[in-house]
């Protein structure tokens, strides 16, 4: 196996540039705790594994056999390192949507001015963002997509996707990453807004008993009120909530898997 890693080392190198661009944007494994040492370890390792497994034999007219450097070989390193950077993108999409349902009921819960550092999302993020988040993290570890979008989705998108086939298909993975970002406000507005219709009404509540009775000091007393409430709701739909993510995860991948096959079959 190392004698044929050896002979076609600029395949086995263009493999490594898309798992290392993979695991450079992947939520858990771009964290800056994580050192580049280790990335770029894993990244060589998956190449490893990888490699039996893929045809690059388009790829045979840019490389060169004296082992020389080329331009064109440049070109489709970039190009693989842009592959690896949208897949990870594309999941990170999946995981933003969890942690921006929590910013959205964060500042009625009155947790917005709690914002702190979250290592998983890498951005200042409300503590029910980065609850949301972590829970969502666990959801994906749980279920085993980690293993399926290594072992399995990786792998397909070298039999379908490179650096040729981005080029011609370009509008289908503009449109594709569009709409999932599309997608990623509608996924967080629906699990935020069980939470978010119930605070209102409490606020509406207030806003009127504090117009009956101003003498009431309802200000000292709305938002515990609104912090339980937030938290008896997430405890009451929390399985909801789960099979919510575990939905998304499986249509994002659904979608991942069918771009992947129209770029192919476009290419």
């Amino acid at each position: 196996m190392l004698d044929l890693i050896v002979r076609n080392a600029p395949i086995f190198l263009l493999i490594a540039v898309r798992c290392f661009g993979l695991i450079m944007t992947l939520p858990l494994f771009s964290i800056r705790s994580v050192s580049r040492i280790a990335k770029v370890a894993l990244a060589g390792y998956m190449a490893y594994l990888i490699f039996p497994h893929v045809d690059f034999s388009l790829y045979a007219p840019y490389i060169s056999g004296d082992g020389s450097f080329s331009l064109e070989y440049a070109m489709l390193a970039v190009g693989e390192g842009i592959i690896g950077f949208l897949t990870g993108f594309y999941v990170t999409i999946i995981f933003a949507a969890f942690s921006s349902a929590g910013q959205f009921f964060a500042f009625q819960m009155g947790f917005s001015a709690s914002e702190v550092y979250d290592a998983l999302s890498q951005v200042e993020n409300p503590l029910m963002g980065q609850f949301f988040n972590l829970v969502a993290m666990l959801v994906f570890l749980q279920n085993d997509w980690a293993l399926l979008l290594f072992s399995k989705a990786l792998v397909a998108s070298f039999d379908s996707l490179n650096a040729l086939s981005l080029v011609l298909s370009r509008e289908h993975m503009i449109t594709f990453l569009l709409g999932s970002l599309t997608k990623l406000f509608g996924d967080a507005f629906i699990i935020s807004l069980p939470i978010m219709g119930t605070l209102l009404l409490i606020s509406v509540t207030m806003g009127i008993l504090s117009k009956a009775a101003p003498q009431m000091n309802l200000m000292s007393e709305g938002f515990p009120i609104m912090i339980l409430t937030s938290f008896f709701i997430i405890m009451a739909l929390f399985p909801q909530i789960i099979e919510f993510f575990i939905h998304s995860f499986e249509n994002g991948f659904a979608s991942f898997e069918k771009i992947l096959s129209i770029v192919g079959g476009g290419s």
